[in-house]
């Protein structure tokens, strides 16, 4: 076979070329990177250790995601109690909490931050809250506050059309009807629904109906990220995570298929996963090399 030898003009021709093409957002990625997300959305569950789910007869629709499409089996919470794994996946910090309230707030940067300075859409539904941004600390018998970060960070609440978009869980079905689908979603399970209140059985059939139509509504390239906020022990890792040993699960077409990896992960590197896809800046602790991206859940795109 003839080798064939290009001119140091020509050569030079091709580099501008392929630094025209990312420069006007081609696709062009090295191998093993992360792909840019068509849709992510994030579900947090509440307060069960791994083997509670994993493996569990009482839990067959997780578990037929876990082994349709790619889950983590070494994964940890941040804390205990529920809100400050709330703030760390959201703005990659617990400020100091290690319990719950619902009167404190935070003039800090977050996802949604990075999201509108991105162009990326974005909305939060809260199951069992009364109207967009509620503020109030409980609703009935089913929605906490604890469970909302969005409505803790000064820059949502103080902006009307950020907080217009912290809405009840109601208004999901009617995006996804309409193929409004944000392309960034996050649902927040009222205490019933998301086991903090009721039985793992119960959280499971809720899934089974919530979560195929989503999936549907993801894309080539969308991922779901299932997650709990915390376990019920203090096991750990990864520097920060010490909030117990929790499934979590990523599914969609962007995912892997019937891949399970025993690489450590906690709720930063969720955060990180999805910075790292979108080209944002790691915030805070999701910017530790501690917590890795989950790149061995994701499929990779290729040259």
């Amino acid at each position: 076979m003839r080798r064939i030898t290009l001119p140091v003009a020509a050569l030079a021709t091709v580099a501008m070329l392929v630094t025209v093409g990312v420069s006007r957002g081609a696709s062009l990625r090295l191998p093993g990177s992360l792909p840019k997300f068509s849709h992510v959305v994030v579900i947090v569950m509440e307060n069960r250790e791994y083997p509670s789910i994993i493996g569990s007869s009482k839990a067959p629709y997780i578990n037929s995601l876990a082994q349709r499409y790619a889950s983590a089996s070494s994964f940890y919470a941040t804390t205990h109690s529920s809100l400050p794994n709330y703030l760390a996946m959201l703005s990659g910090q617990t400020f100091g909490l290690s319990t719950t309230c619902t009167t404190c707030h935070f003039n800090a940067p977050n996802l949604v931050d990075q999201l509108e300075g991105a162009g990326i859409s974005w909305k939060a539904y809260m199951d069992g809250a009364p109207s967009a941004c509620f503020t109030g600390a409980t609703y009935g018998t089913t929605y906490a506050k604890k469970h909302n970060p969005f409505v803790y960070f000064d820059d949502i609440t103080g902006n009307p059309a950020r907080c217009a978009k912290v809405v009840p869980m109601t208004r999901l079905s009617t995006d996804l009807t309409n193929g409004a689908l944000p392309t960034f979603a996050w649902i927040t399970p009222d205490l019933c629904h998301d086991m903090h209140d009721c039985t793992v059985a119960t959280g499971d059939q809720f899934l089974s109906t919530l979560v195929p139509p989503i999936l549907d509504a993801l894309g080539k390239n969308g991922v779901l990220f299932l997650t709990w906020d915390e376990g019920t022990t203090t096991a750990g890792c990864c520097t920060y995570a010490t909030g117990g040993h929790i499934a979590t699960i990523v599914a969609g077409p962007g995912a892997r298929s019937g891949v399970t990896s025993s690489k450590a992960y906690d709720h930063y590197s969720i955060l990180r996963t999805i910075e790292d896809a979108w080209g944002l800046a790691r915030l805070a602790n999701a910017a530790c090399s501690c917590s890795a991206p989950m790149k061995d859940l994701i499929k990779t795109t290729l040259l």
